[in-house]
């Protein structure tokens, strides 16, 4: 269990939700530190959705506590310093991406002053300002998705909240979305919800993952990825590897891939100095080494570790909380 301080952006203590008979939560705690990128991850119906809507006072809880910039959690004054972009956010059609951050910053009570000097540095940001005084109907998901992470800074928050941001994006949108986020985010908190685990480990250092209610890994991906097993990776070019070095490295549980560019080991081992004897081997044979590096487990691999051990059952391809609404 974390432990609530004025010095996190957000520490959600013990939380738990029933709904109907059914436990969405069961005592989940995250802490996330002000400054940094945090990534909220977890397969359908982890809970994922329904701890951020506590968070926002969108879903009321049942038990537990905590704080959002240092005030207790529901205060409304702090609400306001929060900006939050759900998933598939809907804008009236007629309305243009400047006339959209004109309307929501009006909701947020945001002065006309402001808004409108704010509203042209959100859309040269996000990359809209080309297609500011066109109407939304004529926007692709991406551009959608774009002038919704505007609207989320519209009152310059010192939250930021996140709910699949690049969800339906194609890859050079999701690019273009990120390094906007990387951007906004220099100035505030950001708790990122996303089904993209190869984004959440180029922007988060610290993540929780959740599964079945419960908060089953939290912390710097690093240090989780630590207890996973680091292979080596040895790639050379010229011919193949000679069949007994070959054997050597398959006895030693690793595998062994030759094409037209050279060739590639990899063998589960922490310590590249436990390899020595291969790149000894290799080089005696004629070998040139062209890398030689170890590799730390991925996210995805941490993941589905983590969500297996925990029993969660089969996560792969359901990691991104829709469905359920939990």
């Amino acid at each position: 269990m974390t432990s609530s301080g004025p010095d996190a952006a957000v520490d959600l203590i013990d939380l738990r939700k029933r709904y109907r008979g059914v436990e969405a939560l069961r005592g989940a705690s995250i802490r996330v530190e002000r400054g940094e990128i945090f990534g909220l991850l977890g397969p359908n119906g982890a809970g994922k959705s329904t701890l951020v809507k506590i968070l926002l006072t969108l879903v009321r809880r049942t038990g537990g506590g905590g704080t959002v910039l240092g005030a207790p959690l529901g205060d409304r004054e702090t609400l306001a310093k929060v900006g939050y972009l759900p998933e598939n956010l809907r804008f009236p059609d007629y309305l243009t991406a400047r006339q959209a951050l004109d309307y929501f910053g009006a909701l947020a009570k945001v002065p006309r002053i402001d808004r409108r000097r704010r509203g042209g540095e959100l859309l040269e940001l996000v990359g809209m300002r080309d297609w500011a005084d066109r109407p939304v109907r004529t926007y692709s998901k991406g551009m959608r998705q774009r002038v919704g992470l505007a609207v989320s800074l519209v009152s310059d928050p010192e939250l930021l909240v996140l709910d699949e941001p690049t969800d339906g994006v194609d890859p050079i949108g999701r690019k273009e979305i990120r390094d906007a986020l990387l951007q906004a985010a220099s100035t505030r908190s950001v708790l990122l919800n996303s089904h993209l685990l190869s984004e959440v480990e180029a922007m988060c250092g610290r993540i929780a993952i959740l599964n079945q209610g419960q908060v089953v890994a939290q912390g710097p991906i690093s240090e989780l990825a630590g207890d996973e097993r680091h292979d080596v990776e040895i790639a050379g070019s010229g011919q193949p590897l000679p069949g007994g070095l070959t054997s050597l490295v398959e006895s030693m549980g690793g595998t062994c891939a030759a094409g037209a560019e050279g060739w590639h080991l990899r063998i589960p081992r922490r310590d590249a100095a436990e390899v020595q004897p291969i790149v000894d081997a290799a080089r005696a044979a004629g070998r040139v080494i062209t890398s030689l590096r170890a590799s730390r487990a991925s996210l995805e691999e941490l993941f589905v570790r983590t969500v297996s051990d925990a029993g969660g059952g089969r996560p792969g391809g359901v990691l991104s909380g829709r469905g359920s609404g939990r």
